[in-house]
């Protein structure tokens, strides 16, 4: 079993940024089309899917893949305007865990959609909120329309205050994921906001020792010019894409820029780290609903959004 690790080693400061595609063939073979270099997937509505190619370790960045919402996502919880309390919605598939004490909550989408609203229309940010600031490696993911096509998803392996960890992610992946374009005032009624908290990092023993459906996994492999590269897949990308292990290897070692055939021991010689993740996800409208006393008749009202957080 893998060596554990509450949080990840210490290392600089990483941005990631995640992809999302329509799902591809994969045949097991080092030969198959995968997440975000197939030159077959089709473009999404916001723009070209733009190849986002990996870097070594030591420039501080990588490429991760978020493509869609998982089995596992916390309960959704929508704001009560005259108690500010939250309470739990139904989750999209099936009741919510009552057993499990999560750290996200969905108050921290709310935060990011009011990080991105003030930037927006030129409000001033809105102070800090109430929840728990304690650090973490973090993602917030932007996903639009009814089939929740990926709009911008970028985070940090590195753990960061959630305070400020969110507000520099939110713009970030909302304005600067260099594969699509900044989001607009426009689209913001048909967004959804997901924050994703990573836990429970371990050393895996080999390639295999991770489960699909429950473990993220980030893969270090020297490639064929002797560089390190990294790359890593949330905890739901290969349970949503139907992957089995060697195909969701094979993917992630296509998507961090190796191009040689993906052979059986080459696969052995990767050093894989194996973690969890917490994730809650809003929509714009359940966003609305938990400000509704910020707002008339879609204006925000002056000061933004500050009376919230008071």
């Amino acid at each position: 079993m893998g060596k554990r690790r509450c949080v990840p080693p210490l290392e600089p400061k990483l941005a990631a940024g995640c992809c999302g595609v329509k799902k591809p063939k994969l045949s097991g073979s080092g030969t198959h089309s995968h997440g975000n270099q197939s030159t077959t997937v089709p473009c999404s509505s916001s723009g070209p899917l733009q190849n986002h190619q990996h870097v070594d370790s030591s420039s501080g960045r990588e490429n991760v893949s978020d493509l869609t919402l998982g089995p596992g996502n916390s309960p959704i919880t929508r704001m009560n305007p005259a108690s500010g309390a939250l309470s739990p919605l139904p989750r999209p598939n099936g009741p919510a865990n009552t057993t499990k004490n999560l750290v996200v909550t969905a108050e921290m989408c709310c935060y990011c959609f009011d990080v991105l609203y003030c930037h927006l229309y030129g409000f001033p940010q809105p102070r800090l909120p109430r929840f728990t600031n304690d650090p973490y490696p973090l993602f917030v993911t932007w996903k639009t329309g009814r089939d929740k096509r990926l709009r911008g998803c970028i985070g940090t392996f590195s753990a960061m205050n959630l305070h400020s960890g969110l507000r520099e992610y939110t713009l970030t992946s909302a304005l600067k994921d260099s594969r699509f374009p900044p989001l607009t005032r426009e689209e913001l009624p048909k967004l959804f906001c997901s924050v994703s908290l990573l836990t429970n990092f371990e050393d895996a023993s080999d390639y295999l020792d991770w489960e699909v459906g429950v473990h993220g996994i980030r893969i270090e492999f020297i490639n064929e010019k002797g560089v390190k590269r990294t790359a890593t897949y949330l905890p739901e990308v290969a349970k949503e894409q139907d992957w089995d292990q060697i195909q969701t290897i094979d993917s992630l070692l296509r998507k961090g820029g190796f191009k040689a055939p993906i052979t059986s021991e080459f696969r052995k010689s990767i050093k894989l780290t194996r973690y969890r993740s917490e994730k809650v996800t809003i929509s714009y409208a359940e966003y609305i609903a938990s400000r509704q006393h910020c707002f008339q008749n879609g204006t925000l009202h002056t000061p933004p959004l500050y009376n919230h957080y008071s």
